[in-house]
């Protein structure tokens, strides 16, 4: 481990400057009046007149909003700051406990939410855009509400909706609970060393050089996850299941109404693109029979997609060995050339305190951004280990953190974007360094190896997420008939599989279990998890392509973009800043050509 005194960029986070510790009797206040203050809008919320012009109601409603938009921000701080320390200290059982104590408020802030959209549900469409211009609070707000109407309109009739969300608790949510319950507890027993040892379904990699070692851990997690097959089936039809018992009470045309509302985007816009990647994909099949005969297979099978190359093709790994003081510095470096405020932001970010990256136990895994609305500011997690990985996942986490401060000066409410738009800028961010990576390796290995990494991904976003939307939308179809069995379900993912993967991968190499280990299935409160980070990675690709086209201009063109993704629908945001529809191919094939000329790169260097 690195002498944290001696370097440039510190290790460790700064969270004293956001709240007073949580183990401090401030903290505990602080907590203790948020829940006061919520519990009492709460209950103002729940005589909350419906939106009219009478200007004792539109004061009314301004004072509920004001306090909402604060409450809301402390919310987000709250939130954040207990997520930061208990992922920085996993074992400390009072973090845990406040966590537990934060979510145990979430009803308070359904019950707000419920309130809010009914009362703004009913009234005439002109006599609501009138109300929007009765103040400059609601003015500056009127995007925020008009969500919150068409929001409402998906909506239970309100004791209907406030009986199904107190039945959730036990009911969807409780079933998501339950799969996240078998999921940890689940052991893989695998051989290392001549011994059975067990691990967690998360210890379990793919990317072992040796494809035997692959194998093994492949069969070893898929049989523990076939062992808890029939209680996931359980879990996943009676979660779709009371989904679609709550969008046919509300008459919806189908099961993608609600996904594609909350992540305001249109059935054109999802359905252009999967008709561009379905197009497009026969240039994948070439990189994946390409890196089978480089590994020497036939087809690659589930567990060679993300092997390795043979180390006389792509080079010794010793090259990608990289510090954090060299990661932040080149990261700075390269946002600079992109955008000097993009580069004034990461180090800024860098210099203040604002990541988590020490390598050492007791830290939960994986990396994540987080905001302080409060404070205008965001905080990042993850675990440096001198891998320039890690240093992809930096950036990746700082093109978060620069969303959130493009947006800082807006609305609280203009804050929040969907799912699908959250992952443009990080995604972005990360093309940018791997694309001047790409520029400064000098070897044929390095560059094939960080290639293969681009089309690694190409292939998860492309292919394997389509797989899942392919599973996810023909078994909501099938549960509108009638619960699936768990044979069944494998028999629709495998399907799924060998229309996303065009039949690329060998007649044994598929996973058709995949269902069962996959947690977004599970998540009770968002349907459709999946088809967001395709459009995300997409999104992000076709505004990289533009870069290159776009000129000067292009820095303050995106950083609209970024500002639009908090008050404009997904079509909107991009029409308005780069003049792109989203409802037809043609931008998205922008995206895929940024790809079809990796995948001819890679050829082309393999070859010569």
């Amino acid at each position: 481990m690195a002498d944290s005194t001696a370097m440039k960029y510190s290790l460790n986070w700064d969270l004293d400057s956001i709240l007073p510790h949580p183990e401090t009797l401030e903290f505990q206040q602080t907590l203790d009046r948020f829940r006061e203050r919520l519990t009492k809008l709460a209950e103002e919320a729940d005589g909350l007149p419906a939106v009219s012009m009478e200007r004792a109601i539109v004061a009314r409603w301004v004072a509920f909003g004001r306090e909402l938009e604060a409450l809301e921000s402390l919310a987000g701080d709250l939130g954040s700051f207990i997520g930061c320390h208990a992922a920085a200290d996993a074992a400390n059982k009072k973090f845990r406990q406040y966590e537990a104590a934060l979510s145990a408020l979430d009803p308070l802030r359904e019950r707000i939410a419920t309130n809010l959209d009914f009362a703004v549900r009913d009234v005439a469409e002109r006599d609501f855009e009138a109300f929007l211009g009765a103040d400059d609070w609601l003015r500056a707000n009127a995007f925020f509400l008009r969500q919150r109407r068409k929001a409402a309109r998906l909506r239970l009739p309100k004791s209907e909706e406030t009986l199904a969300s107190e039945l959730g608790v036990d009911g969807i949510h409780a079933w998501g609970r339950m799969y996240d319950r078998v999921s940890g507890d689940l052991r893989v027993k695998v051989m290392e060393r001549g011994e059975v040892v067990e691990k967690s379904p998360g210890q379990i990699r793919l990317d072992s050089p040796e494809r035997e070692v692959r194998a093994n851990n492949f069969f070893a997690a898929d049989k523990a996850w076939r062992s808890v097959a029939d209680s996931c089936a359980d879990s996943l039809n009676h979660i779709a299941g009371t989904r679609l018992t709550i969008y046919r009470r509300l008459s919806l045309e189908d099961h993608l109404v609600v996904p594609l509302h909350k992540n305001r985007m249109t059935r054109a816009t999802l359905d252009a693109m999967w008709s561009a990647v379905t197009a497009r994909k026969p240039m994948l099949q070439k990189y994946l029979a390409r890196k089978a005969e480089l590994l020497g297979v036939d087809k690659l099978a589930w567990y060679d997609v993300a092997a390795p190359l043979p180390a006389d093709v792509a080079g010794s790994s010793k090259s990608s060995s990289i510090t954090y003081d060299e990661a932040c510095d080149r990261i700075i470096a390269t946002f600079t050339g992109f955008s000097p405020p993009f580069g004034d932001f990461a180090r800024h970010a860098l210099s203040r305190r604002w990541i988590e990256a020490e390598d050492r136990t007791g830290k939960r895994q994986g990396g994540f951004c987080t905001g302080f609305p409060t404070a205008r500011e965001s905080r990042i997690f993850m675990t440096f280990t001198n891998s320039v990985d890690d240093m992809s996942t930096l950036a990746h986490e700082l093109g978060h953190a620069y969303h959130s401060w493009v947006l800082r000066d807006e609305p609280l409410f203009l804050q929040d974007y969907p799912m699908n738009l959250a992952e443009t800028a990080s995604t972005f961010a990360e093309a940018v360094l791997a694309e001047q990576r790409l520029r400064e390796l000098k070897s044929n290995g390095e560059q094939i190896a960080l290639l293969d990494k681009m089309l690694e991904d190409a292939v998860a976003f492309l292919m394997n997420i389509h797989a899942r939307f392919i599973f996810e939308n023909s078994f909501h179809r099938e549960r509108a008939a009638g619960e699936l069995s768990t044979e069944r379900f494998s028999e629709l993912m495998l399907a799924a599989q060998r229309e996303a993967y065009l039949g690329s991968l060998a007649d044994d190499g598929w996973n058709p279990t995949f269902w069962v280990s996959k947690l977004h299935f599970y998540i009770s409160g968002l349907p459709f998890y999946n088809f967001p980070y395709t459009f995300g990675y997409l999104l992000s690709l076709g505004l990289y392509a533009l870069a290159g086209e776009g000129g000067s201009d292009f820095p303050e063109q995106y950083r609209r973009l970024l500002i639009a993704t908090g008050c404009k629908e997904a079509e909107d945001a991009v029409r308005s800043t780069f003049g792109h529809d989203l409802t037809s191919p043609t931008f998205w094939n922008k995206s895929l050509d940024v790809v079809e000329r990796r995948v001819e790169q890679f050829l082309k260097l393999c070859d010569a």
